[in-house]
């Protein structure tokens, strides 16, 4: 089954993440979503897959989003799908993807439970 990481390489816990899928014996696909931006639908399938709170998977510590003048604890999964469809680096990263499952990076062990 493919292993899919939404990468960005600047990112220090998402090349973390990659060198421990690496160093687990996984050569994950690499997504690297700020040169290919998610569609709506994307984002729809990866809000799906990580489940929980949606707002989890929303970074709003960047400019992006204080542009946006929203508060992280109103939004609803329409407005965040919009948001990182619209800016991608509003996407919390690294986010690791194996068939109906998908984990968030941080930190980058998170990822282990998806491996078995």
């Amino acid at each position: 089954m493919t292993v899919t990481i939404w990468h960005n390489p600047r990112c220090s816990k998402s090349r973390q993440t990659l060198d421990l899928l690496k160093s687990n014996g996984v050569e994950p696909a690499v997504r690297e979503y700020l040169k290919e931006p998610p569609s709506k639908a994307e984002v729809e399938k990866l809000v799906a897959l990580v489940g929980g709170d949606p707002r989890a998977l929303i970074r709003d510590g960047e400019a992006e989003f204080k542009a946006l003048k929203l508060k992280k604890a109103d939004l609803t999964t329409a407005q965040i799908v919009d948001a990182i469809a619209a800016h991608p680096v509003l996407l919390q990263r690294p986010i690791v993807v194996k068939g109906k499952h998908a984990v968030i990076g941080r930190p980058p062990e998170a990822v282990l439970p998806l491996l078995k």
